[in-house]
Parts: C-alpha cells; sequence; structure tokens
C-alpha cells in the first residue's frame, strides 16, 4: 500500500481479486460509498476489512485512500480508445489520440483526454453561437416586456424594467455541456498538467452555475447539420458528468464517489454486440427483434420470472430451398480469461439452454466470444449425453491488439459458416 501526491493512501486491486484494508484506512463515510457504489463486495474481517472488485475498472477517490481498480486484460491505451469509439459508434479518433498514455488512472484516465481533445477542436474551429433568451433589467425597454416580473419586483418603479431578450452568443447548450465536463473533469483529474489544461479549455466555455444541470441538457439533446460537430464531445461530456455515456459504461455514482469508472463487461458486450450484427446484415442476417423467440418460463411465484436473453441473437432466412423458419444464432460475450482456462460449467449450461430454445436439431451450435490479449484463438466444445450430441460451443477469441474492425475476423468467420449452413470443424 503505497501513497499518492496528495497523501491517501492507494490501494492498487485487480478485477475479481481481494485485498486486506486495515480498519485504521476504512471507516465512516468510506464504508457507507463503497456500500453504495456496489462495484465491489465488502466483508468484515477480524484485522480489517476484504474488498473484492466486480469487473468495474478506474479509480476510486475516497476520504482516506486511493482505491485503483486494474483490469485483469491490458488493452493498450493507443487500442482502447479504438474499442471506446468502436461500442459507441463514433468515427475513428484522430491520430494524434494515439500518443495518450494510461497513467495512475488507469483507463479512466483516457475520458478526460478524449474531452479535453473534442473541446479544442471545438474552440479551434469557433463555438457555435446562437439566440439565447437572457432575463435582463434596463432602463429602456429592449426585447420583450416581463409583465410577471415588472408587476412583483418592481415594486412601482418606471426606471427598472424586466425584460427579455434574445442575445447572440455563444451560450447554447451545446457549449454550456462542454464547459461543465471539462470542469468536473479537472476536479476528478490526478494530473496536475491536465488539470491545468482541462480548466484553461473550460474557461473558453459558457459555465454552468451546477454542473450536473448539464445531465438534463444531454437528455434533450437534438443535434441537426448546424450542431451535429458537437457530437463526439458530448459523448465523452456523458461520461464525465456519470450520465452514462457509452451505453453505461460508467456506474451512475461514479460523480457521487469522485471517480472515473469503467465496466469492462460492458464494453465487450457492446463491442461484440456490433461486430456480430455488422457480420449478420452483410450476409443477409439480422440481429433478432425485442423478445423474438423469448425463452420464457411460466409457472413461477407471480409470473414475473424474466426471460432468457442472449447477448446477441441473430437471425438469418432458411436456406434455399427450404421452408422452415427463421435460423437463429447466439453470440455470447465472455469477459473472461477464456484463452487458458476451460468454459465454467455455468455458462455451458447456459448455452446448451440456448441452443435448445433457438437452434435446429442439425445445427446445434451457439458460439462464445472472449477476450484475447496474445492473438487469435478458437476451440470446438462438443457436449454429448446417452442420447448423443447436445451442442456445439466454438470458443472464440479476439485479439484486443488489434483495432476492432481487424479483430472480428474470427467471428465473421464463424458467422459465415453458420450462414451458409456449414459446420464447424474441429480444431
Amino acid at each position: 500500500m503505497g501513497r499518492d501526491a496528495s497523501g491517501r493512501h492507494e490501494v492498487i486491486l485487480r478485477e475479481h481479486e481481494s485485498v486486506l484494508v486495515p480498519r485504521s484506512k476504512l471507516y465512516g463515510d468510506d464504508l457507507d460509498r463503497l456500500r453504495t457504489i456496489e462495484i465491489i463486495t465488502l466483508t468484515e474481517g477480524r484485522t480489517g476489512y476484504v474488498l473484492k472488485a466486480m469487473s468495474t475498472t478506474g479509480v476510486l477517490q475516497l476520504d482516506r485512500i486511493r482505491l485503483v481498480l486494474q483490469p485483469k486484460f491490458q488493452i493498450e491505451g493507443t487500442r482502447l480508445i479504438d474499442w471506446l469509439c468502436y461500442a459507441n459508434d463514433r468515427r475513428e479518433p484522430d491520430e494524434t489520440l494515439r500518443n495518450w498514455p494510461i497513467g495512475r488512472d488507469g483507463y479512466a484516465g483516457l475520458v478526460p483526454a478524449a474531452l479535453l481533445h473534442e473541446c479544442r477542436l471545438l474552440l479551434r474551429r469557433g463555438l457555435r453561437r446562437d439566440y439565447v433568451r437572457r432575463n435582463r433589467v434596463d432602463t429602456a425597454l429592449r426585447g420583450r416586456l416581463d409583465v410577471e416580473a415588472q408587476a412583483t419586483r418592481c415594486y412601482g418603479a418606471v426606471d427598472r424594467l424586466h425584460v427579455q431578450t434574445f442575445e447572440y452568443e455563444d451560450g447554447g447548450w451545446e457549449n454550456q455541456v462542454c464547459g461543465a465536463a471539462l470542469t468536473v473533469a479537472a476536479q476528478q483529474c490526478t494530473d496536475v498538467t491536465q488539470t491545468k489544461q482541462l480548466l484553461h479549455a473550460a474557461a473558453h466555455f459558457p459555465p454552468l452555475q451546477r454542473p450536473l444541470d448539464a445531465l438534463p441538457l444531454l437528455t434533450r439533446a437534438q443535434y441537426t447539420r448546424l450542431n451535429s460537430h458537437y457530437r463526439a464531445a458530448h459523448a465523452w461530456a456523458r461520461m464525465v458528468l456519470g450520465g452514462g455515456g457509452v451505453t453505461d459504461l460508467l456506474e451512475p455514482h461514479g460523480f457521487g464517489a469522485k471517480s472515473l469508472l469503467l465496466n469492462l463487461n460492458v464494453l465487450w458486450e457492446n463491442v461484440v454486440r456490433r461486430m456480430a450484427v455488422e457480420a449478420a446484415a452483410d450476409l443477409g442476417g439480422r440481429r433478432a427483434w425485442l423478445n423474438e423467440g423469448a425463452i420464457r418460463t411460466s409457472g413461477g411465484i407471480n409470473d414475473r420470472t424474466r426471460p432468457f436473453k442472449p447477448d446477441v441473437l441473430l437471425a438469418f432466412p432458411p436456406e434455399a430451398g427450404e421452408t422452415a423458419a427463421t435460423r437463429y444464432l447466439v453470440v455470447d460475450a465472455k469477459y473472461k480469461g477464456y484463452v487458458e482456462k476451460n468454459v465454467s460449467p455455468a455458462d455451458r449450461h447456459q448455452l446448451l439452454t440456448y441452443i435448445a430454445g433457438y437452434t435446429e436439431p442439425d445445427a446445434p451450435l451457439a458460439l462464445v466470444v472472449h477476450p484475447s490479449p496474445d492473438g487469435h484463438s478458437r476451440r470446438l466444445l462438443r457436449i454429448a449425453g446417452p442420447r448423443g450430441c447436445l451442442g456445439l460451443i466454438e470458443v472464440l477469441g479476439l485479439d484486443t491488439r488489434a483495432a476492432p474492425k481487424d479483430a472480428a475476423g474470427p467471428l465473421r468467420e464463424a458467422i459465415a459458416r453458420f450462414a451458409a449452413g456449414v459446420a464447424p470443424e474441429p480444431v
């Protein structure tokens, strides 16, 4: 256990691992925060508290400790930005972003760097100006008289007119969101140089009295050809402000904990989902509609049992000359170390349920897609019983060192074989 620049004790914890923190370093409000945000499990022991991480990485700035949650699979900083943009269906990042380092804050440190870069591009282009409603008190009528304010606040003074005007300025919601996000990012950042850069950029945007007021503005956001160039900056602003970002990759409590947290489970699911859907579309398939062919359970208490829901369910038309129904293929994203260990019994049971519910007896196949930091990998599991083959599970490892579109090769090939009606061959 070391110390950071502010003197806090720094505790480093990897995903799904545990660490013991002494009672003297963790008590009071810190314990309440850890129980509230629910990104780790906290167990009280004889000499302290045992913290066990889940699948969230980033930094938690607590009162007495600085908890650094490290990923179990290292995606290089030069590639993580590609995966984030791909998961969020954003444009390719600028080449200058390739030099972003992963510093003390790990992956979370890339988020303020991305926000800063996009906001600098906006400043270089020139902030969008628009007519903004302003309430003013003036001695001459310019604009529209605010009758209610004049009657309730003026108390008969005729030299003070409450008016509503529309000023042509850069105080629109698009710029206010960027200014608020830059301010919050500067408060969260632990790098002194980057903090100064964030504050310097924030000074060029119109401020909001309460930065979190930017979240409702993002919720109501509408983009046209006049402001579409703000989309990228606003995507990173959502992450900084704790409002979701790349399909809720950040924990919603991140801002309250003065932290930036990245859920890599969700990131992996989003990346695999887009890869699979794009591959299926190129082969005449599609993503199954919501609740299409859902596997449901009946007879339970109050009948509120949720249906089984695969990460990705692909639908293909019947093969030529056949009159059978739509063919389905389940693609399950697993952010697990299946390069070095076998697929767990729980995951095999889950996939067998999908195979029984969605596939034909002559093609009992499901795909498992997991990260592979050292290059592509593939193996085929055959599950059999006394009555023959129950199902085939093709386990695919995607190379996280490559750009997402290049890494998707093994998944595209597996989907193409299914679409052509070709059974996978053992490795």
